[in-house]
């Protein structure tokens, strides 16, 4: 399993929210290329960057931090947030993004994620689904749906995603936690590779998350907080426990 170290961006600062709610933004860092450069230095091999403006306003907002990034960084980088459209999709992919994050409009728009799949692969386009209790939610978490969650990604593995970033909103920011019991039932019900997100404190949830084979786990506030070392992550994710 890969930890992917999570940087978000709101208003051109690193923060980190609690359970999405935009009034909880907390600054966490100075600047997001230092802190790119501070996360490869632990050993990341991959970096996970969000568009926090972007989720809300249904468009690229901070493309320039995140292309700066991608341009000093010799890991890869992924990006979601306010990716809505192929202009937006070309954008990231030609300026050295790794791999782009949809969210809202893999629910709103899934003719989008088989434009983006058939145009970049499946090893570009990641799907983002994000719910509170079982249901998704989109538009920067401000809207809700009444889809569930397994039905979203079924229905994304059949169009040919690969690649699968599971937040239970209730957790994320909260240091409570992963949902083990959901990600079992993703994992039990696809065999996209999943990214856990929301809720990882230490470096127990660590070791949770790599027994059950996930292909990967972002960590935010955990790294922020210092209640999880990054290197020492790093090491238990890929098995030297």
């Amino acid at each position: 399993m890969i930890i992917l170290p999570a940087i978000d961006i709101l208003g051109g600062m690193c923060v980190r929210l609690t359970k999405g709610e935009y009034g909880t933004a907390e600054k966490v860092a100075a600047d997001p290329i230092e802190t790119v450069l501070s996360f490869i230095k632990s050993g990341a091999s991959y970096i996970h960057m969000v568009d926090l403006d972007g989720a809300k306003e249904g468009s690229r907002v901070n493309g320039d931090i995140y292309t700066e990034a991608a341009r000093v960084s010799n890991v890869p980088i992924e990006v979601g947030g306010g990716i809505r459209d192929m202009d937006t999709v070309d954008y990231y992919l030609k300026k050295g993004i790794d791999r782009v994050i949809i969210g809202s409009a893999a629910l709103k728009n899934p003719e989008f994620v088989r434009e983006a799949l058939k145009k970049y692969g499946a090893s570009h386009i990641a799907v983002g689904i994000d719910a509170l209790d079982g249901i998704v939610k989109t538009s920067g978490w401000l809207e809700s749906s009444d889809v569930n969650y397994i039905d979203l990604a079924r229905e994304m593995e059949k169009m040919g995603v690969k690649y699968v970033i599971f937040t239970d909103i209730s957790r994320d920011g909260t240091l409570t936690g992963p949902n083990l019991e959901q990600l079992s039932a993703l994992s039990s019900a696809t065999d996209m590779n999943i990214i856990a997100s929301g809720g990882i404190r230490d470096i127990g949830n660590i070791r949770d998350l790599a027994g059950m084979n996930l292909y990967g786990a972002i960590c935010g506030k955990s790294i922020y907080s210092g209640s999880l070392d990054l290197a020492e992550a790093i090491k238990v994710a890929q098995g030297d426990r």
